[in-house]
């Protein structure tokens, strides 16, 4: 049975080896607690060190110009990326 863990990674720019600013986890595995960011560290350094330890990158969110009197606001976070891996479980152990 396969089961998809899921990482969210918000980069500091566009590019895949910028540095993690903020992340959040979900294991559908259930072998590990969810996070949200609430360690010091993140899991990976950059979006790149994600895959080269095996997650597959998913879903890059486009890259949109801010408006005009925008560029310094600081109410969300621009550059995410979505990775997936996919477990193989055995049944009864999710």
């Amino acid at each position: 049975m396969t089961r998809q863990q899921v990482l969210l990674l918000y980069l500091g720019h566009s590019a895949l080896d910028a540095p993690v600013i903020a992340w959040s986890f979900w294991d559908g595995t259930g072998a590990a607690e969810s996070m949200a960011g609430d360690t010091e560290e993140p899991p990976y350094a950059s979006g790149l060190a994600a895959i080269r330890d095996g997650w597959r990158l998913f879903q890059v969110s486009p890259l949109l110009p801010h408006a005009s009197g925008d560029e310094f606001r600081t109410g969300y976070l621009k550059y995410e990326f979505l990775f997936e891996k996919l477990i193989d479980v055995r049944d009864g152990q999710c």
